[in-house]
């Protein structure tokens, strides 16, 4: 019966196993996905439709494909920032102090250069008759020499520089941070309503439990620890007076025994990329004891000892131990590709600020012009009263009207006033000097309305020119490179640890015969001088190195995790950080994609409103002079002439809105395109250092003018500019 039961409990045991063991199997089986080797990421076999070799050659494709589809085209590669080292700083921050000239030069610390707090003789020589007149050349090229936001940006080429550092010696990447800097205030005004496309983009934010360090930990960075590969020397020195109380004094012939020791411990010890480690130990003890049995006091100890250890899995080869090397200049090039997207965002930003500044100050004339014009109207509508042709309300309506007018005045004012501040912080770094923070900034640039060639650009032409200068899809391709080297070195860490070592080493013994040293224990008989030859310092070194008594062997050490579950968390997580970059990729083509086409819907837009604005304002000045001559024939009225007063401002105020807007939505399609640099002349490397040899050429720039006379009107409607 006990047979007959632990054969069916046997059987229901085996029957378990192999189901619950299937699906491992079958997990096995399957190889995991391996990252791609190029910087585009490679489609899935299983997700591609295969293109039969019998069917029509395909049309010329009008979608630029990023997933590697055959049969569609391919998205650039993105253009690397170029030169590597976009600045040339005084300290070379990737090469470490020299010992040559000065010995204790490695351990004296690296004086950073002061920033500079102070403007740029520019700034100054803008000012004349108590005025800034600032171009948008003048004000771009304060900004790439004076804005904060830049120059935090700058620092961060050299803080990538000091991880180059650390990784030659085999520290870990601390990191750069490499977002954008948000700093300048700027880029809102309530002279600028509309424009843009028919859309716009955003982005969500997501999160999940927090780390160690109260913030999400990734793998990037992570693995075997790479190995030190900077040298170290160590050293002890000692001296040690003791006094023991002995148990017994069969051993040394006293009670209490007393010593003096002297120690003197050398070390020497490098590890190489290769994951070798190189260790010499040099121990050296001067002991004097009361101690009857000791042969020599003083005696002399001498031990050396070279050791050799190898990775033999874990943590071996160059590619390991170095891989850090290439994150470190990877995340060089990042920084450079975000002190660029800096430019980008700066530059644009003060280009915004400038635009709105530019069309404040328009405001202010335009709400001048209207308050001399209601202020006009309303001294003829006293001079009538007084000689009693026009009723009094009709003066109460225009004095009225002339409130209102200087209400809007002031308030416009207040908003240059106020732009003029924005555009001072943007584009210099201290407002303590009376003279700069009180003077007036006086725009002398205005838009041009004539087409740009991105307008009659074909939007696959436009896209693909995104795609391969955008600076954020530069850096998404580098930080999946870096992803790739993550994923290789979780996959190293897999591995067990097995270590061979070797080592060889050599000791030695000497002194002088102890003057208490007994020969005769029955006795207590003291040994006779010269019954142990005396073997000096030299004498003692030189048996220690001569092989007399050497200490020589090999081992392997082998550290095997049963379980490995911390590795295999951090190998299948490396893999998914990188599914997640790869997404990140994909999503960002597709965010360039519809931001272009938006951009290029904008300055459509734009130009129509632009010019829809300009016929209403046309036709506002018209109206009113039309009413005032009715007026002064006495076929109007003050309330006709105020309301065709009031149309001409919100006239005057939609055409300003209008051509700022469309000012704006021109720099903001350069920004997108990230071609706004080469289309200005400006040299990243002179941008990099601060100091700019050649100014701005922006093109689409006019002088100011004066409005201009409405257009007679004509049977024949104009024809409309495309």
């Amino acid at each position: 019966m006990r047979l007959r039961d632990m054969q069916a409990a046997a059987s229901i045991g085996l029957l378990l196993m192999s189901v619950s063991t299937q699906p491992l199997m079958a997990q096995q089986v399957t190889p995991p996905p391996q990252p791609p080797t190029q910087n585009q990421p490679q489609p899935q076999t299983q997700t591609q439709t295969q293109v039969s070799p019998t069917a029509p050659a395909p049309q010329q494709a009008v979608v630029t494909d990023t997933t590697g589809t055959p049969g569609l085209p391919q998205a650039p590669q993105p253009k690397a920032t170029e030169p590597f080292y976009l600045r040339d700083t005084p300290v070379d921050y990737t090469k470490p102090k020299s010992h040559f000239w000065n010995p204790i030069a490695p351990y004296t610390p690296i004086a950073v250069p002061q920033v500079r707090l102070g403007n740029t003789p520019q700034l100054i020589q803008l000012l004349r008759d108590g005025k800034i007149y600032l171009s948008l050349s003048d004000a771009v090229t304060l900004a790439l020499e004076n804005n904060y936001d830049i120059e935090i940006a700058r620092i961060n080429l050299d803080i990538a520089d000091t991880d180059i550092l650390r990784t030659k010696a085999g520290g870990t990447v601390r990191g750069v941070s490499t977002g954008l800097v948000t700093n300048t205030i700027g880029g809102t005004t309530q002279t600028i309503t509309g424009g843009g496309g028919p859309g716009g983009t955003s982005s969500g934010a997501g999160g999940g439990a927090a780390g160690a360090t109260g913030i999400v930990l990734s793998t990037n960075g992570g693995g075997p620890a790479p190995m030190n590969l900077d040298p170290a020397f160590t050293g002890t020195l000692q001296y040690e007076s003791a006094n023991s109380q002995q148990t017994s004094t069969l051993i040394t012939g006293t009670d209490t025994l007393k010593q003096e020791v002297g120690s003197y411990d050398f070390g020497y010890q490098q590890g190489f990329i290769t994951g070798t480690t190189f260790n010499f130990t040099f121990n050296n003890s001067r002991t004097s004891t009361n101690s009857v049995r000791s042969t020599y006091s003083p005696q002399l100890n001498s031990l050396f000892q070279a050791r050799v250890t190898q990775h033999l899995l874990q943590g071996f080869g160059w590619g390991i131990n170095g891989r850090l090397m290439l994150q470190a200049r990877n995340d060089r090039r990042i920084t450079d590709s975000a002190f660029r997207q800096q430019l980008l965002y700066t530059v644009t930003q003060v280009e915004d600020i400038y635009w709105g500044l530019e069309s404040a100050y328009e405001d202010e004339q335009a709400k001048e012009r209207a308050l001399a014009q209601s202020t006009q109207l309303t001294a003829d509508n006293r001079r009538q009263l007084e000689i009693g042709t026009l009723a009094p309300l009709d003066v109460v309506n225009s004095d009225a009207a002339v409130a209102a007018d200087k209400q809007a005045l002031v308030a416009s004012q207040t908003n240059l006033e106020y732009q003029q501040l924005l555009m001072k912080q943007a584009v210099a770094r201290n407002l303590n000097d009376p003279q700069l923070s009180n003077a007036p900034v006086i725009p002398t640039d205005r838009v041009s309305l004539e087409r740009l060639p991105e307008e009659d650009t074909p939007i696959e032409d436009l896209v693909r020119q995104a795609y391969a200068n955008n600076p954020q899809i530069e850096q998404a391709s580098l930080n999946m490179k870096n992803n790739e080297i993550t994923i290789k070195a979780f996959k190293n860490g897999l591995l067990p640890t097995v270590d061979a070592y070797a080592f060889y080493g050599g000791s030695a013994l000497g002194g002088a015969q102890n003057p208490v040293l007994q020969c005769d224990f029955v006795t207590g008989a003291a040994c006779p001088p010269g019954s142990y030859p005396t073997r000096g310092l030299n004498d003692v070194l030189a048996r220690t190195f001569n092989g007399r008594y050497p200490d020589k062997g090999v081992g392997v050490n082998i550290n095997i995790p049963l379980r490995n579950r911390i590795a295999q968390a951090d190998q299948a997580r490396s893999q998914m950080e990188y599914r997640q970059s790869e997404m990140r990729l994909q999503q960002l083509y597709t965010q360039v994609r519809i931001n272009v086409i938006n951009g290029q819907y904008a300055l459509t837009n734009d130009r129509a409103q632009v010019q829809s604005a300009q016929a209403a304002h046309d036709y506002a000045v018209q109206s009113l002079e039309a009413e005032q001559k009715k007026y002064k024939l006495g076929a109007s009225t003050t309330a006709l002439v105020l309301q065709q007063q009031r149309n001409l401002a919100a006239a005057d105020n939609t055409l300003i809105s209008a051509t700022a807007a469309y000012a704006r939505d021109r720099v903001s399609l350069g920004q997108l395109l990230s071609n706004l640099l080469d289309k200005y002349g400006i040299n990243i490397v002179d941008a990099a250092t601060g100091n700019i040899a050649h100014p701005p050429t922006i093109p689409g720039l006019t002088a100011p003018k004066a409005p201009e006379e409405p257009k007679p009107i004509s049977v024949v409607p104009p024809t409309t500019q495309q």
